[in-house]
């Protein structure tokens, strides 16, 4: 969907009106909308409002006058426009395929960043949204290479081989039973003169079976969405390549398959992973944190100079409970951070809270028999002892630029929400751009 600026007199006039009698409604050559409020969310829900109805009516084009929220009224549209047709026989296209606004001080600006950002945040929900016999680990590098190629990324990955001379052994057993092949993806943005350095780490699981510790048929129909950390990290690096940003940002995918074998790993193995750290195996379903311990440690050694290490995962279904499918949860040791990311949640729309470690909690991953367990020994809490767990990995002096983002709430949710589809809502790119864009400040 292209956004143009310019007039068309010819094109449906989409006109947000605080005192209608219905939602929506359709007259000669306008389209009015309701506004429920006067929050910047209030006009995001009521682009995304419009697109919903338009999807059944013939109309090609339409036209939105000057509005001081016209950002996101189109940020509303373009992500409410989505839908995932990739494997229907007979895929029904979108009608709208043209958007006019009228020209203004910062209006081209407004569009570019809109435009690049949605499309991004819409490219993610495709590739969490395949399926998994096709976005499989090397499904992933592929999109990665492809994507490298096309916007000026550098590339480069490990093979499992290579994960195994890495001393990434966590890593290397979540996949090992896989007739995937599981690998770790680096792509990097590096302006000449950037102000700042970030570095992404995205959780790859291409499909999720809970390894020994099997998963309920009915909780694995939506495991293909367990790369969705990984999958944002991709959508980032993509619209920071596009605007240009003069901050450094380095993505890490770590991928893999969490199979059943013969050579499955176990629960009560015990993996030694790449800082040294053993960890005992008491849950293979609890293989996220594994697969991010080594890559977060590799990132460390990898990149020894940058200001923020973020990690983006669906790592519980326990942040869930605590604050509901919506909701982004954060942690870290760093409470400034903490409240700054808020900020750019709060900035591109996309809901984030967060909660506090404590000392107790972090009892309760110790191990009788190694330095740590990957599952704590009680349920209650067991968001934060996740993000304990991968605290442990963060070494001492970056702890204070290290946030943990656990998006298992929105990255996926099996009805529509906002302007959000069934499905992918790319939940993490909107809020993290918005942050490395406030570094450039």
């Amino acid at each position: 969907m292209k956004i143009i600026v310019q007039n068309n007199k010819k094109a449906v006039k989409v006109i947000f009106r605080k005192k209608l009698d219905r939602e929506i409604k359709l007259t000669k050559n306008r389209v009015l909308v309701k506004l429920d409020g006067s929050e910047n969310e209030d006009f995001r829900l009521a682009g995304g409002k419009v697109m919903n109805f338009l999807e059944n009516e013939k109309i090609s084009a339409i036209s939105l006058g000057k509005n001081s929220k016209l950002k996101y009224i189109l940020e509303g549209m373009l992500l409410g426009s989505y839908r995932f047709t990739k494997y229907k026989s007979k895929p029904k296209k979108f009608p709208v395929t043209k958007i006019f606004v009228q020209s203004g001080k910062g209006v081209k600006s407004i569009v570019q960043q809109v435009q690049v950002i949605s499309e991004a945040t819409n490219f993610t929900k495709d590739i969490i949204n395949s399926m998994p016999q096709e976005m499989n680990p090397q499904g992933m590098v592929k999109v990665a290479k492809t994507l490298a190629k096309t916007h000026n990324l550098k590339f480069s990955t490990l093979n499992q081989k290579q994960l195994e001379n890495e001393n990434m052994n966590a890593f290397v057993a979540v996949g090992r039973s896989s007739s995937n092949p599981s690998a770790l993806v680096k792509l990097s943005h590096k302006p000449k003169s950037a102000k700042k350095k970030i570095l992404l780490i995205g959780k790859g699981l291409t499909y999720d079976s809970g390894g020994l510790s099997l998963k309920p048929a009915d909780a694995m129909t939506t495991m293909k969405s367990d790369k969705s950390g990984a999958s944002a990290v991709i959508g980032i690096m993509k619209a920071v390549s596009e605007l240009n940003l003069n901050v450094e940002v380095i993505g890490y995918l770590g991928l893999a398959e969490n199979m059943v074998g013969g050579d499955s790993y176990k629960p009560d193995d015990i993996l030694v992973a790449r800082n040294g750290k053993t960890i005992e195996v008491r849950n293979t379903d609890a293989e996220g944190r594994l697969v991010l311990a080594d890559t977060l440690a590799y990132a460390q050694d990898d990149e020894v100079k940058f200001d923020y290490i973020f990690n983006i995962a669906t790592l519980t279904g326990a942040a869930v409970v605590a604050v509901g499918e919506y909701t982004t949860l954060t942690m870290g040791h760093n409470d400034k951070l903490k409240s700054k990311l808020l900020k750019s949640g709060e900035k591109s729309g996309e809901l984030v809270t967060t909660l506090p470690f404590n000392r107790y909690l972090e009892q309760k991953i110790s191990s009788p028999v190694a330095d740590l367990s990957n599952t704590g020994s009680t349920r209650y809490g067991s968001s934060l002892t996740a993000g304990l767990f991968l605290s442990e990995f963060i070494k001492k002096k970056n702890k204070s630029k290290w946030l943990h983002l656990d998006i298992a709430g929105p990255a996926y949710v099996e009805s529509a929400w906002g302007y959000n589809q069934f499905g992918a809502s790319g939940a993490g790119v909107r809020m993290v751009v918005e942050f490395i864009k406030s570094l450039e400040k």
